[in-house]
């Protein structure tokens, strides 16, 4: 089986500017004055720039809630800020090694202002704001607008649908190839290539939890040599076209107990039940909590011991999160993993793992492999 051919056309200067519209007017209903964007996800989203390298050198989008949006960068880095796809949206401000970059930033602010800081931001970067600008105040990204990327478009849900259709092609493939004998180290490095071959840019882990390791829902891989009888949780994702992938199946190494067959089953009613429960309108908490009460219900309670879901999009993990206290709204575009678990301490794991969107009449599934668990040798 090859590679996926070609890949999604690029966004349009176009597409960022409707974004930073969109970041201005979200900022105004929040009570900001603006947001103050550095290099990682949201810059990248904002503006399709990601700096050549995070240096200690400041670069920082300045979008206010009512103004142009500027983009503060090195002198030198300029070219690459110019040619970037929102680059002519923008109103590019340099300043040169030996100047002073806070001084640059502080004319782009308000005296008083009140902004949202992206969480990535150095420290040192907003102690220089906080020195030259006293009377504004922070507050980080992801507190005050937890949903800046959380909704995606048409466009976005493609790229996220395509990710999920590469890991699926990367898992029939593994549990084509032999597991006994073979350590976790070598069938990670395998899930690792075929995901690079069937187009990921990244791969940003790959968990092979055999045998008690599954237990450990971020094992992650080892140097334990995986045997016959061995459940075997696979949890693998990363990065394509720009957005991300991350899928879970649970494996058996030759025949399953009745108990192991039991807690595979468990899990796997929990998550068709989350998935049942996804609609427009329905709290994110919810969500955890169908999932649980399965899970719970069977007597396992005390063994899933992590939040059902978290966002998925530019990076693997985001907002918003199917976890107990969300009460955040879920609406249509919204995209997230259910994956609930059974982790039984010195003995196996199961976890079982979809991304899923929310359409107008409920969910969306961007992951088709079987739920069943596949036998392996």
């Amino acid at each position: 089986m090859s590679e996926q051919p070609g890949g999604p056309p690029p966004f349009t200067a176009d597409d960022f500017a409707q974004r930073l519209r969109r970041a201005a007017e979200t900022a105004g209903r929040a009570g900001l004055d603006g947001l103050l964007v550095t290099p990682g996800p949201d810059l990248l989203y904002l503006t399709g720039y990601a700096p050549v390298a995070i240096t200690e050198r400041i670069t920082m989008l300045v979008v206010p809630a009512d103004g142009e949006p500027r983009l503060l960068v090195p002198k030198l880095e300029r070219p690459d800020a110019e040619a970037a796809p929102a680059g002519s949206n923008l109103g590019i401000v340099d300043w040169t090694d030996g100047s002073d970059p806070y001084a640059a930033a502080a004319s782009l602010l308000g005296r008083d202002g009140r902004y949202a800081i992206s969480d990535s931001a150095w420290a040192m970067h907003l102690l220089g704001l906080q020195d030259h600008v006293p009377g504004a105040s922070y507050v980080s990204m992801t507190t005050a607008l937890p949903m800046l990327r959380a909704i995606k478009d048409a466009d976005e849900i493609d790229r996220l649908a395509a990710a999920g259709a590469a890991a699926d092609l990367a898992y029939e493939e593994i549990v084509k190839v032999q597991f006994a004998g073979r350590s976790e180290n070598d069938v990670g490095a395998e899930l690792a290539r075929l995901l690079r071959r069937f187009g990921h840019s990244q791969v940003d882990f790959t968990v092979v939890g055999s045998g008690p390791n599954g237990a450990n829902p971020h094992h992650e891989i080892g140097p334990r040599i995986i045997e016959e009888g061995d459940m075997v949780v696979l949890d693998f994702g990363g990065l394509k076209d720009g957005y991300g992938s991350d899928t879970t199946r649970t494996v058996h190494v030759g025949e399953p107990t009745a108990k192991e067959r039991e807690v595979h089953g468990v899990v796997r009613r929990a998550q068709q039940a989350a998935f049942e429960a996804v609609r427009p309108g329905v709290e994110c908490q919810e969500i955890d909590r169908v999932a649980r009460a399965v899970i719970t219900g069977a007597g396992y309670g005390e063994y899933f011991i992590h939040r059902v879901g978290h966002g998925i999009g530019l990076t693997t993990h985001e907002p918003p999160y199917m976890v107990e206290g969300e009460t955040q709204i879920l609406e249509p575009g919204m995209c997230f993993s259910i994956e609930p678990g059974i982790y039984l301490p010195g003995q196996f794991g199961v976890r079982i793992e979809d991304i899923v969107t929310v359409v107008p009449d409920g969910g969306r599934r961007l992951n088709q492999t079987p739920h069943r668990m596949q036998i392996v040798h």
